[in-house]
């Protein structure tokens, strides 16, 4: 069983990309615990709420790998990870929590969403400016090349960025 992980700055389609390859390998996707969190409470949020956000993405991760796992399905889908959350956290403070550090439950492929999509504002983005995006892009590409993980960076719109996610997975796995 493998754990894909979609990564990238806000605004690059990962939540749509994932639902479609959800569809197409007929696998779970795990949503993103820090869009359900900030719907409910507000984004003025601290270092110890992007602990919790990561902690608990991470819990939610490691469930549906065991369901995967359990049901013999050869792939389960991360919208996100404690990864992308610590990058959040570089970008809001430019540090962050020791926690972070200590994660190292990484998925087997990272999909590195490139910021050629357009900016979306749905209410609880923040880095519209493209000076932003390209610092976060960088931030992201940094972090996965930090920690050593596997990733393939998808580009392009609709089903080109959907035909370059495909041949990643399919390609992908060291």
């Amino acid at each position: 069983m493998k754990r894909i992980c979609l990564h990238g700055p806000e605004s690059t389609g990962k939540s749509t990309l994932a639902t479609r390859l959800a569809a197409h390998f007929a696998c779970e996707v795990v949503p993103e615990y820090g869009r359900a969190y900030c719907e409910g409470h507000g984004t003025d949020i601290g270092m110890a709420e992007l602990v919790h956000i990561g902690q608990a993405q991470d819990a939610m991760n490691c469930a549906a790998a065991a369901r995967a796992a359990e049901l013999g399905s050869p792939l389960v889908l991360f919208d996100t990870d404690p990864l992308i959350t610590e990058v959040w956290a570089q970008m809001m403070f430019g540090v962050s929590d020791p926690w972070f550090a200590s994660f190292d439950g990484y998925a087997d492929l990272y999909l590195l969403l490139d910021i050629d999509l357009p900016f979306v504002d749905d209410g609880l983005r923040v880095y519209a400016q493209a000076e932003d995006r390209r610092h976060f892009f960088n931030l992201c590409k940094a972090e996965l090349e930090a920690r050593g993980v596997h990733y393939a960076l998808v580009r392009g719109k609709g089903e080109a960025r959907f035909k370059a996610a495909l041949d990643a997975i399919r390609n992908g796995f060291p």
